[in-house]
């Protein structure tokens, strides 16, 4: 038996590697040419020490409280040279992926398809040269044609596919907006990741999802692996956009509501003059019952104003969810960020 084990780099770079039964991470990241990390490997220095974010492990009685204190250990702190898995686990580790001589995984990707909506978002989908692992709301850089630049959109498909789509906001002048307005099937493009901190940890309890425009496409990952795990916990989405014809991919919203019992979605839309049922920001239909009493996880992807106003929110309402993930994305039109 073998466990995946995800190292979250601080400059946001993920590298997977398997773990043997009963093997060491620090050990099998160096079977695999990932050098975490250490000076001692004997739980002495604490120089390995990292934070287990997700998963289940045997923390070893082999160190001594200087290297790894009682209450480090009980915050999930660990020391890889003595942390041995047992399940699929995340792991941050606090340095850069150069810093142990590792980084991006790089796929080659064919253009196979895109979906227009309106003038609002294009959902685009590739087929890569093999199939990526990533952890559901990471992103990976894409890069566009003939211009030696790049842009960052997180996978709206579920990991594991070389099939992968991404949820792109149309940003006129925009520098891939303007490429996928002449891009054909079977076009190449250059893919670098996977990327990013903000992504699904271990359901402990209710979620709550916030998405803002294209915001959606990490939740679309999201739940793609919460229904093939057939989670029964309460999910509830809020989907804000500014106007009507921003308001995309509901159908698949809507056979997420099928695949999954516990999760329901609400769409809101800001536009004073919208013809939607429900006006307004995702603050003001963010009903109670969902906090849960601040028992609950949320997740936020969208664009800052969006973000700044949801933490003033929480915090006008004294509101303290057991954890608050969040990531802001900007579109401009200049080109130097698309979209997330």
């Amino acid at each position: 038996m073998t466990y995946a084990i995800a190292l979250n780099f601080e400059d946001g770079v993920t590298r997977f590697i398997d773990c043997k039964e009963g093997e060491k991470v620090l050990d099998a990241a160096f079977r695999q040419r990932i050098n975490l990390p250490m000076d001692c490997s004997d739980g002495v220095c604490g120089t390995c020490k990292c934070h287990c974010e997700t998963g289940t492990y045997d923390l070893g009685d082999d160190y001594i409280e200087d290297a790894l204190s009682a209450d480090e250990a009980q915050a999930r702190q660990v020391l890889t040279c003595q942390m041995v898995p047992q399940s699929d686990c995340v792991i941050a580790v606090p340095v850069p992926s150069s810093a142990c001589k590792t980084g991006t995984t790089h796929f080659a990707a064919t253009l196979t398809g895109i979906t227009r909506h309106a003038d609002a978002a294009l959902e685009v989908s590739f087929e890569l040269d093999q199939a990526p692992v990533f952890l559901p709301g990471q992103y990976v850089n894409i890069g566009v044609p003939d211009s030696g630049q790049t842009r960052s959109y997180s996978f709206s498909s579920g990991p594991g596919e070389r099939r992968t789509s991404f949820l792109i906001k149309h940003v006129p002048g925009g520098l891939m907006s303007g490429w996928l307005q002449r891009a054909q099937p079977g076009d190449s493009v250059p893919m670098t990741g996977p990327l990013g901190s903000f992504f699904l940890r271990e359901v402990a309890r209710p979620l709550l999802l916030l998405a803002g425009g294209t915001g959606l496409a990490p939740f679309l990952s999201m739940l793609e692996v919460l229904a093939q795990r057939r989670e029964t916990c309460p999910i509830t989405l809020i989907y804000g956009v500014t106007r009507d014809q921003d308001l995309v991919m509901v159908e698949a919203l809507q056979a997420f509501s099928a695949r999954l019992p516990g999760f329901n979605f609400v769409t809101c839309v800001a536009d004073p003059q919208t013809a939607h049922p429900r006006q307004g920001y995702v603050t003001q239909h963010m009903a109670s019952e969902v906090l849960n009493d601040g028992d609950v996880d949320v997740y936020l992807c969208g664009p800052p104003p969006m973000v700044d106003a949801v933490r003033q929110h929480f915090k006008t309402h004294g509101v303290s969810p057991a954890s608050f993930h969040y990531e802001k994305f900007t579109p401009n039109a200049i080109a130097s960020s698309d979209a997330a």
